[in-house]
């Protein structure tokens, strides 16, 4: 048995298929994940990601902290809710995860990072709390529960529970299900900003590429909230869908497209650096400004099969002379009835290339194409 969020039995009298991921028992489907997928683009669904692991960073010294510890840079939050998508990396420039920021007070940020790497993030995060007092970089090391440094203190919060509810008519039907009162304070936030509304925490975050919201809120309360969404009629989505509605929104998995063996550069992920000004040092800085200095040899991409069959995670790509690349990411596209994929590339293959893809022996051309493939429901291709 695995790790169960609070919506876990809400999950089973849906008929949810129950499988294991990264160690939580979480839903696939509840019956028909192509159903699922859909229903998302054209109408809303929700999401249990509760098993996402959030964080309180607090104290005096808390945008010092995540200037050091983050490869984005906090200083461009100067919005009270304003959030902020980043890599956290190890000292030779890897991936150790990538989770969005929330500065919601001078001496208050919250951090949702993945479920699957939680205890690894906790270890890396508190050690790096703790290096931060004596201003060197972190050495990974297993630590848990709260801590407390001078003008610091990371909380996990085990407290919590997470919904996503996302598509065009997500936000309708949340005003619906949990009250009109939310109008206001949740409808009057821009993309990426979060807010407070009692004892919930609304942002305009989500997974999918569509409309709506993440609302982290206690944890007893969840199965509550599930319901009354369930019954403004917002259907239960599981994981099967988040993967494609995800991968046709170009949004990276972690553990897939990008791990501690690759740096953002060579993730499609440049957008999340910043190193400017050039006197912030971060962890992985040194790195990354060296490989920036001589050309990143690999990129992320999008596929398009054009012809019949599916696209899958680690199949070979090669490039015409160009060298050999992998799928990172690869699966049917429901929207786009067609096979897409993510893929690691040498920097040489360029955007309208055709490459080949060993189908399971049989050679298959495919089309480079730039990433996302579908936005708001509509076709970027």
């Amino acid at each position: 048995m695995g790790n169960r969020t609070p919506l876990y039995d809400n999950h089973l009298k849906m008929g949810a298929k129950i499988v294991d991921f990264g160690g939580w028992d979480m839903p696939l489907h509840y019956g028909s994940q192509i159903e699922e997928h859909h229903k998302v683009r054209n109408d809303c669904g929700m999401f249990d990601v509760s098993h996402m692991n959030v964080v309180d960073v607090k104290g005096a010294k808390v945008r010092d902290f995540f200037r050091l510890l983050l490869a984005n840079n906090v200083d461009k939050l100067k919005t009270k809710g304003k959030a902020l998508y980043s890599c956290m990396l190890t000292a030779k420039g890897g991936v150790i995860d990538d989770l969005i920021v929330y500065y919601m007070d001078d001496q208050w940020f919250r951090v949702v990072m993945n479920a699957a790497t939680r205890d690894k993030d906790m270890a890396w995060v508190n050690a790096a709390a703790k290096e931060f007092g004596r201003s060197r970089h972190p050495a990974s090391r297993d630590i848990s529960a709260s801590l407390h440094v001078s003008g610091l203190e990371v909380i996990p919060r085990h407290d919590l529970a997470m919904i996503a509810v996302q598509g065009p008519i997500a936000k309708e039907k949340v005003y619906q299900a949990l009250g009109e009162a939310l109008r206001a304070p949740a409808g009057a936030l821009k993309p990426f900003h979060a807010a407070t509304v009692g004892e919930l925490f609304i942002a305009t975050t989500g997974y999918t590429g569509e409309d709506g919201f993440e609302i982290i809120l206690p944890a007893k309360a969840a199965p509550f909230t599930w319901q009354m969404l369930n019954e403004a009629g917002v259907a239960p989505i599981g994981l099967g869908a988040r993967d494609t509605l995800r991968l046709e929104a170009g949004m990276n998995l972690y553990g897939s497209d990008m791990d501690e063996t690759t740096t953002p550069l060579e993730s499609g992920l440049a957008w999340t650096v910043a190193l400017e000004p050039s006197d912030r040092k971060f962890i992985g800085r040194e790195v990354l400004d060296k490989q920036k200095a001589q050309g990143v040899p690999r990129q992320l991409v999008g596929l398009i099969l054009e012809g019949k069959g599916v696209l899958r995670n680690h199949q070979k790509v090669i490039c015409n002379g160009a060298g050999e690349g992998e799928i990172t990411s690869g699966s049917f596209s429901p929207t786009l009835n067609q096979a897409i994929a993510l893929a690691r590339v040498p920097a040489a293959v360029k955007i309208g290339d055709r490459v080949t893809v060993d189908l399971r022996g049989k050679p298959a051309t495919v089309r480079v194409v730039k990433y996302p493939f579908v936005r708001n429901g509509k076709s970027c291709l």
